[in-house]
């Protein structure tokens, strides 16, 4: 049904042809679900080198698994634990080379060895949490963290409700 022509000449290419095809996708779709599912199987489509991508929501002050690409995965996520909830604790992209030298890292998959997570915040409001991992050390820098942030400020109101 949805066909995109995403470019991965240079990763600002990719992130700009991403938020093209995550705009597109989740322009007239209300429902917070069906856009987290969308989108994270867009970024695991077109994002190389990930063996997870996926979403924890905000309900009630604790992260709780959302749709995802990717292995089983932690159900539940206390705010301050590991490194998503870091992320939405402090409301901050977390970019971690090595994941195993994380304090108090969660390890829902072994395989994973780097972590980007970034908060989604409408409003002042943390809805959740981006969440995405590779089986690489150091796969992630700042041009994916300011990629992803981008995603994710397009997405933000489209989970709120607008």
């Amino acid at each position: 049904m949805y066909a995109f022509d995403i470019a991965a000449d240079s990763k600002s290419e990719l992130y700009r042809d991403l938020a093209a095809a995550l705009d597109s996708l989740t322009a007239d779709e209300p429902d917070a679900i069906a856009n987290m599912a969308n989108v994270s199987a867009l970024i695991g489509q077109y994002l190389p080198d990930l063996n997870w991508a996926g979403f924890y929501r905000n309900v009630a002050d604790e992260l709780v698994l959302g749709p995802f690409q990717g292995k089983a995965a932690c159900i539940r996520i206390p705010f301050g634990k590991g490194v998503c909830g870091a992320a939405a604790s402090t409301r901050e992209t977390q970019l971690v080379e090595d994941v195993h030298a994380f304090p108090g890292h969660i390890a829902c998959d072994a395989a994973s060895r780097s972590e980007l997570v970034v908060p989604i915040v409408h409003q002042g409001e943390l809805l959740g949490v981006l969440d995405l991992d590779s089986p690489l050390p150091s796969r992630f820098d700042a041009g994916d963290a300011a990629g992803c942030e981008a995603l994710m400020r397009i997405l933000a109101p489209r989970l709120a409700g607008r």
